[in-house]
C-alpha cells in the first residue's frame, strides 16, 4: 500500500475526529495550530519518531532493574529477590555492572518503538476506514486490539536480534561485555538462528502486552475524562492532559506486566540455553517458575508504560501534532438508538 493510498484512507477515517459527524466533512490540509495533517505521511513519520524517543529512552533508563529481573528468572537460586539481585550484582560487577546490556536495549527498543507507535497509528486509521464511523465506535476496543497486534507483529521482528544479544550479555557471564562483542559471536556460534530463535516467544510476550497496553490505555483514558477529571478535556491545559495520560498509562502498564510475564520468563531463559525450545523451557520452569520476578516487572513495566505514553504524548504536543480527543458516539448512531427506544 503506497503513501498516497494511506493518506486517502486517513482523510476518510473516523479517527480524524473520533466517532463524530465532523468526520463526514471534507478534510482541511492542516488544522490551525497543527504542524501536519492527521493521517498524512508526515503525521505517521512523527508518530514513529515519538515511539523511538519514548521506547528507546525509557527502556534504557530501567536497564539495572531489567538486568536483575532477567537474572532472577534464569537463576532464582543465586538471585532470590530484587534486593539480593542488586546486592550480588554490585558485589561481583560493581556499579558499572548494572548497565550491562544498555546498548542492545537502546537500539532494539528504539526500533521497536518506531514500529509499535508508528504502525499502530497507521493500522488504527486503516481498520477504522474498513469498519466505518459507527462500527469504529461500537467496536473501538476490538479496533485498538487489532491495530496494536498488527503493529507489534512487525515491531518484534525489529526487536528480536537486539533482545537476544541483551539477554546473553546480562545473563551469561563471560559471554560478551558489549554489543560489538555479542553480535559477531552469536553469528559465528549459531548463525542467523541466534537472532530469531526467540521471535515466537517474543511474539507471545509482546503481542498480548501491546494489545493490553494500547487497548487498556485508550479505554482508561476515555473513562478518566468521563468519570474522574472534573472538567472536559478541551478545558484542560496541555500539562493537565499529560498528567491524565501518565495515570492511564500506569494503569495499563500493571495489566500489561501480568498478561505478558510468563512469556517474558521463557524468552529470558530461552536465549540463555542453546538448542532449547520455548516448550522445553516452559516445562522445565513449571507454573511457579514462569512467574518468578513478577513484582519487579510490575514496577518496571508500570513505570515504563506510563512514561512511554507521557513522552509520546509530550512529543505530539512539542511537535504540534493533531491530538484527537477520546471517542464520542456519532450523531447518526445516537439517532438510530433514539429511534429504537421510541
Amino acid at each position: 500500500m503506497n503513501v498516497w493510498r494511506l493518506q486517502e484512507i486517513a482523510r476518510q477515517s473516523p479517527f480524524k475526529t473520533p466517532f463524530s459527524t465532523a468526520n463526514c466533512e471534507p478534510a482541511k490540509a492542516v488544522a490551525e495550530g497543527d504542524s501536519c495533517e492527521f493521517g498524512s505521511a508526515h503525521y505517521f513519520a512523527l508518530c514513529g519518531l515519538g515511539g523511538v524517543i519514548s521506547c528507546g529512552l525509557t527502556h534504557t533508563m530501567v536497564v539495572p532493574l531489567d538486568l536483575v529481573k532477567c537474572r532472577i528468572q534464569v537463576d532464582p537460586v543465586k538471585y532470590k529477590s530484587v534486593f539480593q539481585g542488586f546486592k550480588v550484582t554490585l558485589a561481583e560487577d560493581g556499579i558499572t555492572g548494572l548497565s550491562r546490556g544498555w546498548a542492545p536495549t537502546f537500539f532494539g527498543y528504539s526500533m521497536q518503538g518506531l514500529c509499535k507507535f508508528g504502525l499502530y497509528e497507521v493500522f488504527k486509521v486503516f481498520y477504522s476506514n474498513i469498519l466505518g464511523e459507527e462500527n469504529s465506535y461500537l467496536w473501538r476496543t476490538t479496533l485498538y486490539l487489532a491495530a496494536s497486534a498488527s503493529a507489534e507483529f512487525f515491531a518484534d521482528i525489529a526487536l528480536s536480534p537486539m533482545e537476544a544479544a541483551k539477554v546473553r550479555i546480562q545473563t551469561m557471564p563471560g559471554y560478551a561485555n558489549t554489543l560489538r562483542e555479542a553480535l559477531p559471536k552469536m553469528m559465528k556460534d549459531e548463525g542467523m538462528t541466534a537472532f530469531y530463535k526467540g521471535l515466537v516467544p517474543l511474539w507471545m510476550r509482546q503481542i498480548p502486552y501491546t494489545m493490553m497496553k494500547f487497548a487498556c490505555f485508550e479505554r482508561t483514558l476515555e473513562l478518566l475524562y468521563k468519570y474522574v477529571v472534573p472538567k472536559p478535556r478541551a478545558d484542560c491545559t496541555k500539562g493537565e492532559q499529560l498528567i491524565v495520560t501518565f495515570a492511564a498509562g500506569y494503569i495499563a502498564g500493571v495489566f500489561c506486566a501480568i498478561v505478558s510475564h510468563p512469556a517474558d520468563t521463557v524468552v529470558s531463559k530461552l536465549n540463555q540455553e542453546k538448542g532449547a525450545t520455548a516448550v522445553d523451557v516452559a516445562k522445565k520452569l513449571g507454573f511457579a517458575g514462569l512467574w518468578k520476578g513478577l513484582m519487579p516487572r510490575i514496577v518496571m513495566i508500570g513505570t515504563l508504560t506510563a512514561a512511554q505514553w507521557f513522552i509520546y504524548d509530550a512529543v505530539k504536543v512539542w511537535l504540534r501534532m493533531p491530538r484527537p480527543p477520546p471517542p464520542e458516539m456519532p450523531e447518526s448512531l445516537k439517532k438510530k438508538l433514539a429511534g429504537k427506544q421510541a
